[in-house]
Formats: C-alpha cells, sequence, structure tokens
C-alpha cells in the first residue's frame, strides 16, 4: 500500500491522482483514504495538516496526489441594511463557526438555526452548492514553513471585540 509522508502546499506537475474531500475531511493526520482513481492510501503525517483546494499529499515514492475541495451544500451569506459584512463575520466568529468569509459574502454549512439568527440581524441567504474553504484562524497559514507548532495564535481565535 502507498503511505504518504508529507505535504506540500500547492504543487508542481502532474499528480499521480485526485482526493476529493470536504472542509472537515481535509484536517488529515493519520488515516486510509481511496482517491478519486481508486487507489489505497495510508496518510501518515508527523503532525495534523489541515488541506487546502490545490495542496499535495506527497507520496513516499515521489509522487503526489492533489487534494480537491469537494462541493458542499451550503448558505452564501450576503448583508443586508444595516447589517454589514464584518457584523456577520463576527457572529459567526463568536459561535466559532467554520465560514468562508469572501469580499461580499460569507459561505458556511447549512444550518436552520444558524439561517433564523443571520435572517434576523438583516442578512440575506441563499442556498448554494460549492466548494467550501473556510478560515480557520491559528490552524493554518499558507506560505508558511511547517516545521513549527500550530498552537501559537494568531490573533484571530480568543479575542472577542463587541461592537
Amino acid at each position: 500500500m502507498l503511505r504518504a509522508i508529507s505535504h506540500s502546499h500547492g504543487g508542481s506537475g502532474e499528480p499521480a491522482g485526485t482526493l476529493r474531500l470536504d472542509h472537515a475531511a481535509r484536517h488529515l493526520r493519520r488515516k486510509l483514504v481511496t482517491t478519486d482513481q481508486g487507489e489505497a492510501i495510508m496518510v501518515d503525517l508527523p503532525e495534523p495538516v489541515l488541506f487546502a483546494d490545490g495542496d499535495r499529499l506527497v507520496l513516499q515514492d515521489g509522487r503526489s496526489v492533489a487534494i480537491v475541495a469537494a462541493e458542499e451544500e451550503l448558505y452564501e451569506v450576503s448583508p443586508g441594511p444595516g447589517c454589514p459584512l464584518r457584523h456577520l463575520a463576527w457572529h459567526l466568529g463568536n459561535r466559532h463557526l467554520p465560514a468562508q468569509i469572501d469580499e461580499t459574502r460569507i459561505l458556511i454549512q447549512r444550518d436552520h438555526v444558524i439561517r433564523a439568527m443571520l435572517e434576523g440581524l438583516g442578512a440575506s441567504l441563499r442556498e448554494v452548492v460549492a466548494r467550501f474553504q473556510p478560515v480557520h484562524g491559528a490552524y493554518h497559514a499558507h506560505g508558511h514553513d511547517h516545521g513549527h507548532s500550530h498552537h501559537h495564535g494568531h490573533g484571530l481565535d480568543h479575542h472577542h471585540h463587541h461592537d
């Protein structure tokens, strides 16, 4: 069986295969996975890694498998009158919900309780199916060396500012 022993953010050359995972499944350390091409791979990384769309698992034989963000059923949250995007982001962040924050919208997983809360704040919601790439605060930083611990804060996690 093939073993994946390291990873890279992005990658060059053609991957040996692809692995389509939703955002929850993209947090990997030790797990048996099957590529979209049907190849079994034992992921055995020295520390947990949160993979983004386009990252690679590097196999023992030097080949790599590209991670593909699976499409998920989401809500697209848009700001409304008197309810700017930063307020919505604060309310979602305060509940530690995975959220993809773009320039003009926020994507979250579908949840009717959260939908009611956001609509109560004046946001408008639309059901979409899209790749989900939530912001993960201290867990994931692109372009950093991965030889260090991931337990240092980036100031995003535990500072609750009240407007």
